[in-house]
């Protein structure tokens, strides 16, 4: 799991197939993953098997925001150990390209340095 992602043990324990899942959920209009593009801010699962996911979106007017909760919502409930999720958005603190992953920056043709 990404090191900029707030992630709890009980999520933990599913992180192979959650990063998995989320490499499958993608930004149509940038062409990446939600997780390469670093919109996953936290993860918890409770005892219950309810998730909740903190992300946010490349920018307020994103083409996916009615979409993309739909779909996480599909495809995790689909594990045995989630029975509900739940998808909160916010915008602080704000997305920059700098979360985007050294996977992501190459396949967006941008340095995979990050700028540093």
């Amino acid at each position: 799991m990404r090191d900029d992602i707030i992630i709890n043990d009980r999520a933990a324990a599913l992180s192979e197939r959650l990063i998995e899942t989320f490499e499958t959920i993608f930004d149509p209009e940038i062409e990446l993953d939600m997780y390469n593009l670093g919109l996953i801010y936290q993860i918890d699962l409770d005892e219950t098997g309810h998730l909740h996911l903190l992300m946010t979106f490349t920018d307020t007017n994103c083409g996916c925001a009615d979409t993309m909760p739909a779909e996480i919502v599909d495809k995790l409930t689909q594990f045995d150990e989630i029975s509900s999720v739940d998808v909160e958005i916010t915008y602080n603190p704000v997305w920059k390209m700098t979360r985007i992953s050294r996977y992501g920056r190459i396949a967006l043709g941008i340095s995979p340095r990050g700028g540093k």
